[in-house]
């Protein structure tokens, strides 16, 4: 095993004293070739050009002597010091960072970023990245061949971005661009690059923020979740319609429960009425587009998102044609239309489906057209009685099936 590993963070300024130093005793030094061109890399060294950081930390690993590894920025944030701190090579590191590239980027826009969601965007990750982009109103994206400015573009097709776009920071051929995210994909963009995406919603002003990432603008008192229509009307919505089968916040929580969404997914929510499920939605972090025929509900959905500050785009069409255009789904709720709509959004393979029935007969319909599209379906009887506290009367009772489909490919 090497004597001495040292992790060197560059961020295009001069090396410091300890970076030098490690550099001047190393034996051993890998890196980018723009890193091994670095006058400072001792000229007798074994030099290893970094493709697979795994293969290099194995080599690193059978070395005898001192070795030194360079990387962009912070090595420690989405680095290689991760990856060489692994169990399987064993390697102790010493790191002498450089400012991160998402540092240097907020840097150059003149921006804070405690209030930033970070992802590293891959062609295997890119529509997580771009899910986070949809919920969040500000985000940098550490980007990669094949999942970079443009990429990003065409799939926020429909939702509109700023994009400020750093390439090649730190070096000579630095270069910073500002555009909306619909003129990115017309050019073509310099590796590596960063890209801070603008827009989705309103950006924290609340001064004493303690914890990093987005602080979203709930209103006072709206702690808590499957909140009722008077919360709605409270915090600015306007007036939300009766509470039926469908809108009762029992249901409400259930089937958030059964959705689970989380930052990076995007969820459907077909038959959004009031609009209720798609925000609560959207405050777990994910991503939300609510569908409904009814421009009322629309306009409804709409009023509700702004109220709680959180990113929903809306689409006013009927299901099931207008879902042929959507991007795809991670998870749905399906508030109405039964087994065709149900059968529509089953083809697009989403993880899980939840949707309701008011009797039994449609209950089975619902189960028996899910489970013939590939699906492990769930069915539940929920039954909850509203009750008024000054008399302990019943005010108001709700029936109704709960049906949750899990794709089977994922079924325990």
């Amino acid at each position: 095993m090497a004597d001495r590993v040292t992790v060197i963070g560059w961020d295009g300024s001069p090396l410091t004293r300890a970076a030098t130093a490690a550099l001047s005793a190393a034996t051993l030094v890998a890196g980018a070739a723009h890193h091994l061109a670095l006058p400072e890399v001792p000229g007798d060294a074994e030099r290893i050009r970094l493709g697979s950081v795994d293969l290099a930390a194995r080599r690193i690993a059978a070395h005898r002597g001192s070795a030194v590894v360079l990387a962009d920025g912070d090595p420690g944030f989405f680095g290689v010091v991760r990856t060489l701190r692994a169990p399987e090579h064993g390697l102790e590191v010493e790191v002498v960072p450089g400012v991160s590239s998402v540092a240097t980027a907020f840097a150059r826009a003149g921006m804070p970023w405690d209030d930033a969601q970070i992802v590293v965007a891959h062609p295997r990750t890119l529509r997580r990245a771009v899910n986070v982009c949809r919920a969040h109103h500000k985000v940098a994206v550490l980007t990669s061949p094949g999942a970079g400015p443009a990429e990003l573009a065409l799939l926020l097709d429909g939702v509109h971005r700023t994009f400020v776009i750093c390439e090649e920071l730190g070096t000579a051929r630095e270069r910073v661009t500002v555009l909306t995210s619909d003129k990115a994909a017309d050019h073509v963009w310099r590796d590596p690059n960063v890209v801070i995406v603008i827009g989705g919603g309103p950006e924290t002003t609340a001064t004493g923020a303690w914890i990093a990432g987005r602080h979203p603008a709930y209103p006072r008192g709206m702690r808590g979740w499957a909140l009722p229509a008077d919360a709605y009307r409270a915090a600015g919505a306007g007036r939300m319609p009766e509470s039926g089968e469908g809108e009762s916040p029992t249901l409400r929580a259930a089937q958030l429960a059964r959705l689970g969404p989380r930052t990076g997914d995007l969820v459907w929510d077909i038959g959004s009425g009031s609009g209720a499920l798609a925000v609560e939605a959207a405050r777990f972090g994910a991503a939300v587009l609510a569908v409904d025929a009814d421009p009322a509900a629309c306009t409804r959905t709409e009023a509700a998102a702004r109220a709680f500050g959180v990113p929903v785009q809306v689409v006013c069409g009927r299901a099931p044609h207008i879902l042929e255009t959507l991007p795809e789904p991670d998870v749905v709720r399906i508030g109405g239309g039964g087994v065709p709509v149900a059968t529509a959004v089953a083809d697009r393979r989403p993880e899980r489906i939840v949707t309701h029935a008011s009797t039994r007969d449609e209950a089975e319909a619902l189960g028996a057209a899910l489970t013939g599209t590939g699906y492990t379906v769930a069915c539940s009887l929920l039954q909850s009685v509203d009750l008024d506290t000054g008399s302990w009367e019943e005010r108001e009772r709700s029936v109704v099936f709960l049906l949750s489909a899990l794709r089977s490919d994922l079924a325990p």
